[in-house]
């Protein structure tokens, strides 16, 4: 509940919304039980052929003649007071200030309804059957304002429930962008997704049903048992003595419901991390026809998921009959020492005073009424335990991401980054995923300014990760990564990657536009500027001739509109665009098509010129750009050197260079 409490924070932050919700609440609680008090004077004044103000006159008369009774009583009671012995002294005096209460209290009444009386002579019927129109008026006109109230609590509760989640979805996704890199696995992203949607709109749920519901609900039975109280207080205590086990028993379905919603939450977000799987590799599945496999896998998650639904049906299902019982085993409680009361014109049950005067036929009708009319909201509570455990739930999930704190941080006193580079050093650094595993080891290598390094090796050798080093996507286990001999990790972080350019051999496009794609990360630059950037990268060409916007085209999710080739030729383009001091490019030929490689290598080889370059390639043509190439194996730097050097001593290399260097790359 902690963590839905902070969820709730977020709400009460809009004191004005709230404080709206809780009196429209109140007005619908007052509305809904002063419509039920209509059946009074139906019962004990119209049936009975008598208005109001002949009700009201005989309740003058009677509690008049009540207080002169005990009057007389008590001139009685001092007779016998002034000749009594010594023990009955007590027993005498109690009576006498028991009789003067009771005297005060019908004088009190017979005051009140005698000051009541002529406006009621004035303005109310005067007749039985106008009587029981005004009755029927004031209750249509009484429930029509709490519907207007209740719309109004529905539309300030939606609000409020929305703000919190659009508030704490932007919180989310804030917080999402500042995570490791180690946090967007497949495994990862499907998770976030789920937390980002379905949970949220839980806990949103959960805000609304807390505001809602869970507010005016338990005020609408106030509202009964204060009226019913009035009736008799002693009267409504009796009938609530099996209150207590049936709301143990609600609470344990509530932990049942939480800890159920909790684990299909789960599911549901392995259900989300196959969908992904599923959608990014679609082609591979259609490929090696594996549409079986997946489909069982899917179903398997499917079902399970259902398990789970079925598990928080059942204890939903619970939770309704057990707050029926509830209200059934109150109001026929009430109805069998109620009914003994009035049938008998009795004040007493088992010697315990229930009232202090006979019950009427209307005062019962008013009790049962509002016993009934509590029945409607706690049926009405038995769906909100679902949907704030769910809440409950969701919110632990939520801010299970919300507290994650990044490995990857900036300093709290962070070093300027000195301009311009001179010089890039892997100084001993070893670095691993698993703990058990280690991917890089003792790496050593130092890289000058404007020199080009191409780094080969086998496939999973660490290139890409040594690589994701320098613009601490990943920080070194061991070692460190120094630029002019700054340690990376004492730098900012938008200080460093603001002077790295990535291009990677998985192009990622946004959904926009071709010109918005390329300017991304330079957001002030001119179209011109866009133009140019693509004309280095041969992307013009395509873009004017073969889309139909040219570049105002939308790129589709993905950037999926367009070829691998082209897309690849925006990603250069967007570097390009970016200039930055030290460009990093990752297979970022690999989808280049052999037509336009002559052209690309153009690009490169004057793009990589006044620049310090670092690149993991495949292609010969790219590794003549290189000053120098590292050869790496299994995490480790083999051998550094020309191409001819190492074509001459390295036979690792020389494997690389022949034929079958593309397939092992």
């Amino acid at each position: 509940m902690s963590q839905f409490a902070r969820a709730l924070k977020l709400a009460l932050r809009h004191r004005l919304n709230v404080a709206a919700c809780v009196v429209t609440s109140l007005l619908v609680a007052v509305l809904w039980a002063a419509n039920l008090a209509a059946i009074y004077p139906i019962v004990d004044m119209v049936m009975l052929k008598k208005t109001i103000p002949m009700w009201l006159a005989e309740q003058v008369d009677s509690n008049t003649a009540k207080a002169r009774e005990l009057d007389h009583d008590l001139i009685a009671l001092d007779k016998q007071l002034a000749a009594a012995k010594p023990d009955d002294l007590m027993s005498l005096r109690g009576k006498i200030a028991n009789a003067k209460f009771y005297r005060d209290r019908h004088q009190e009444k017979a005051e009140y309804y005698g000051w009541v009386l002529p406006w009621a002579q004035r303005w109310l019927p005067n007749t039985p059957f106008k009587t029981l129109i005004a009755v029927c008026i004031y209750v249509l006109v009484g429930t029509h304002l709490k519907n207007v109230f209740r719309v109004a609590n529905t539309l300030l509760v939606a609000r409020l429930g929305n703000i919190a989640t659009q508030n704490l979805r932007n919180e989310f996704y804030n917080h999402m962008l500042r995570l490791d890199m180690a946090d967007f696995t497949d495994q990862g992203r499907g998770d976030l997704m789920n937390r980002c949607t379905g949970d949220l709109n839980n806990v949103g749920n959960g805000v609304q049903v807390l505001f809602g519901m869970a507010v005016r609900e338990p005020l609408k039975m106030i509202a009964c048992l204060v009226m019913a109280a009035c009736v008799s207080w002693r009267l409504l205590l009796l009938t609530i003595l099996i209150a207590p086990p049936t709301g143990l028993a609600i609470h344990w379905l509530a932990k049942a419901l939480k800890r159920a919603n909790r684990r299909a939450m789960e599911e549901l977000s392995s259900i989300y991390e196959t969908l992904t799987e599923t959608l990014s590799g679609i082609k591979l599945i259609k490929a090696f026809t594996m549409e079986p496999s997946e489909r069982s896998k899917f179903h398997r998650s499917s079902r399970t998921y259902y398990k789970r639904q079925m598990k928080i049906a059942w204890y939903n299902a619970l939770v309704s009959p057990v707050t029926e019982n509830l209200g059934i085993g109150m109001v026929v409680l009430a109805a069998l020492a109620g009914g003994y009361l009035v049938l008998n014109e009795q004040t007493h049950l088992f010697g315990i005073r229930i009232s202090n005067d006979p019950l009427t036929h209307g005062m019962m009708s008013v009790f049962f009424a509002m016993l009934i009319g509590m029945s409607d909201p706690a049926r009405r509570l038995s769906e909100v335990f679902n949907n704030l455990q769910s809440a409950v739930a969701a919110s632990d999930r939520v801010y299970q991401v919300l507290d994650r704190e990044p490995q990857i941080l900036d300093p709290e006193d962070p070093v300027r980054l000195p301009e311009p580079v001179r010089s890039i050093r892997f100084d001993n650094v070893s670095f691993s995923y698993d703990p058990e595993k280690q991917v890089l080891r003792e790496i050593n290598l130092e890289v000058s300014a404007r020199e080009t390094i191409a780094i080969v090796g086998p496939n999973g050798c660490g290139k890409s990760t040594l690589l994701s080093l320098l613009p601490r996507f990943f920080d070194p286990t061991d070692g460190a990564v120094l630029l002019n001999g700054v340690d990376l990790r004492t730098v900012r972080l938008r200080d460093l990657r603001s002077r790295i350019g990535v291009v990677s051999q998985e192009v990622l496009l946004f959904n926009d536009t071709v010109a918005d794609n390329i300017a991304y990360g330079a957001l002030d630059a001119s179209q011109q500027a866009i133009e140019a950037a693509a004309r280095k990268a041969h992307a013009h060409g395509f873009i004017v001739d073969k889309l139909a916007d040219g570049y105002q085209t939308l790129v589709g999710p993905g950037g999926n509109r367009l070829s691998g080739g082209q897309r690849q030729r925006i990603a250069l383009a967007r570097a390009i665009l970016r200039d930055p001091e030290i460009l990093i490019l990752d297979e970022a030929t690999s989808q280049i098509d052999l037509e336009s490689e002559q052209l690309i290598h153009q690009v490169l080889e004057e793009f990589t010129r006044d620049r310090t370059t670092l690149l993991i390639t495949h292609r010969m043509s790219t590794i003549c750009l290189a000053d120098r190439v590292v050869v790496m194996d299994k995490g480790q730097m083999l051998d550094v050197g020309t191409h001819d050097e190492l074509a001459e001593r390295c036979t690792l290399y020389r494997r690389l260079c022949d034929l079958g260097y593309r397939e092992s790359a």
